[in-house]
């Protein structure tokens, strides 16, 4: 007997064990289930039978989002009472989170109307958490953003740097709540001081970008990194930011004042000045191009940057003279005399094979010395005759002299053996859209559109864009007029414009639009005379031949390239803010679906004043 109840023992505490086991897997599904049960009503809107449930739920595991849900249930049931005994039970049984039932029972007087009371639960709910608990005050502060008391939420997150005497705690997250709460100057404390914390300025610059959007906002950030660079001139973060903020808003100058004293305090070679210098040059502001490059150049002669330095200055020079309607041949020879002291000083070699062709390109294209323009190319051919890109480039070059010269045939021999030795690539792109030009302005349309609709296929985006407006306007303009008189006389006036001789272009011009202002070519004929108005720097009578398109030929194609080119003169020639933007806004509103749109829309913002 005794043997017998000695191997039944084992056996009865299996059973006891498998039968404990079965308990708490019936009570997490019941559990389970009273949750899945409660979800359901509240979803249906049924408070009534949601708050036991909830009760239930939270007495066994604790979950925020059933805390919430069971706050906002006893508000709209207005159970007051019943709430508070909860939460006075759930505090004493549960006081790993009995902050975060404090804070609720704070917000549920709140909703009472009971502000006092409520003002003081929540600095009790902050109260109650452990002074180590860092994970307590972050999870504290997202609840009280979740109520929307972003005061409180800040309040919690400094009490956390408080109680743990570090003030490098939560910037991130006290940066957003500044920013949601208005409190700019603080916003920008803690991003500034994160960001000299950890030395990265992409981060910082992003969070920038998302929380300076009003004006008022972007100039108490640039007085405050003033006021900061002042005090600690020997910390490059708040230079570099200010340098950031600046480029952003396209004030290269004032950039170039604080690159340079980063350059003379950190000795820094020129280095970021330079890159400034090219900055300034992609967005036009070719005085801060010129101010740049020539520092590097006059502080640092023996250095490397310094014939990329010189020969830069030069180049943003000539973009500006370029850019200044009309252009000044005397400017133009000047600048051509800079290359020549250029190529004097470092020699004619690889590291000038550049500025040879840009001096080329001045004698061919503005003072019409085709022959001086050759030489000096056939020179370079010689000396780079080693890189293949540099030698395609400057056949390129050589087949646009022969097209001033009138030779188009060995204008698109020189283009076609571009196109075969760069095949697929972006210089063979641009070979074959040349070509394709010459074409057009030789009268063969059908060819000049069979290499266009391939250029609209596989190229840049600008080569594309140049490609589908030819094409569209050989398209347009081709068919109708069986004889193609027409288009045939158009091209050889654009190419006469091409080859400078543009008063014959402009008288020409005249002509056809009195013959053909009813033909499907009378808008593009005002289109060509206004641009070509526009680089004479004839700019009301640009804007006369633009006009005339927006009167009568708004539906067409060109409808709102004329609109934007007149809002482009009345901002940059005539520097008529107002009308500018009256114009731009007339664009937006007009064609919305416009390539333009988005240009206009910044534009327009920025002369508004209030983007960054």
């Amino acid at each position: 007997m005794g043997a017998g109840k000695m191997c039944t023992t084992p056996y009865r505490l299996w059973i006891l064990f498998i039968g404990v086991i079965l308990l708490l897997v019936s009570t997490e599904s019941h559990a389970q289930s009273d949750a899945d049960l409660a979800d359901a009503y509240f979803q249906k809107g049924e408070c009534e039978k949601v708050v036991t449930l909830y009760q239930k739920v939270l007495r066994k595991d604790f979950n925020k989002i059933y805390l919430r849900r069971y706050v906002g249930c006893m508000i709209k049931l207005k159970s007051f009472d019943e709430a508070e005994k909860f939460f006075k039970r759930q505090q004493k049984s549960d006081e790993n989170v009995g902050y975060l039932y404090t804070l609720y029972w704070g917000r549920m007087l709140e909703q009472m109307g009971q502000a006092a009371p409520a003002a003081q639960k929540y600095q009790e709910s902050i109260a109650q958490i452990p002074a180590k608990d860092l994970n307590a005050f972050k999870e504290l502060a997202d609840e009280f953003r979740e109520i929307d008391n972003t005061d409180a939420a800040i309040g919690t997150l400094l009490k956390a740097r408080d109680v743990a005497k570090n003030d490098n705690l939560f910037k991130m997250e006290l940066a957003a709540l500044y920013a949601q709460t208005g409190k700019t100057e603080q916003m920008i404390e803690e991003l500034l001081s994160l960001g000299v914390a950890i030395q990265s300025k992409e981060v910082i610059q992003n969070y920038f970008q998302d929380f300076l959007r009003e004006e008022k906002d972007q100039a108490k950030f640039e007085k405050i990194l003033y006021e900061k660079i002042q005090r600690q001139p020997n910390e490059p973060f708040f230079a570099e930011m200010l340098i950031w903020f600046l480029t952003q808003k396209k004030q290269f100058s004032k950039a170039f004042i604080q690159e340079r004293a980063l350059d003379r305090r950190f000795k820094y070679n020129g280095t970021k000045v330079f890159d400034l210098g090219n900055l300034a040059l992609q967005n036009k502001d070719f005085p801060a191009a010129i101010q740049s490059f020539e520092y590097v150049v006059k502080d640092y002669p023996q250095g490397q940057l310094y014939p990329y330095a010189r020969r830069m200055m030069i180049v943003a020079r000539e973009e500006q003279v370029k850019n200044t309607f009309p252009v000044e041949i005397t400017s133009v020879r000047r600048l051509i005399e800079d290359y020549k002291k250029l190529l004097g000083e470092l020699g004619q070699n690889n590291r000038t094979l550049e500025a040879m062709r840009s001096m080329a390109s001045l004698y061919a294209f503005y003072l019409n010395e085709k022959d001086s323009a050759t030489v000096i190319l056939q020179n370079a051919v010689k000396i780079g005759r080693a890189e293949s890109d540099f030698v395609d480039k400057c056949k390129l070059d050589l087949g646009d002299i022969f097209l001033l010269k009138n030779e188009p045939w060995e204008s698109t021999l020189l283009y076609s053996q571009v196109e075969k030795s760069q095949k697929e690539t972006p210089l063979g792109y641009e070979a074959k859209l040349r070509n394709a030009r010459q074409f057009y302005y030789t009268g063969d349309f059908e060819l000049s559109k069979a290499l266009l609709d391939i250029l609209k296929m596989a190229t840049t985006r600008e080569i594309a864009n140049d490609a589908g407006a030819l094409s569209l306007l050989i398209q347009d303009n081709t068919g109708l007029d069986t004889s193609e008189d027409a288009m045939k006389e158009y091209a050889a006036i654009d190419l006469l414009l091409y080859q400078n001789q543009t008063q014959i272009a402009l008288d020409r011009l005249d002509g056809m639009f009195v013959r053909y202002k009813d033909h499907p070519l009378a808008d593009e004929i005002l289109w060509l005379k206004a641009r070509t108005y526009a680089k004479m720097g004839e700019n009301q009578k640009a804007v006369d031949n633009l006009q005339i398109i927006v009167d009568k030929f708004s539906t067409d194609i060109l409808g709102d390239d004329a609109l934007f080119m007149m809002a482009e003169l009345y901002q940059n020639r005539f520097k008529d803010k107002d009308k500018s933007m009256e114009l731009y806004q007339r664009m937006l509103e007009k064609y919305p679906a416009s390539i333009y749109a988005a240009d206009a829309r910044k534009r327009f913002r920025q002369l508004r004043g209030d983007t960054l």
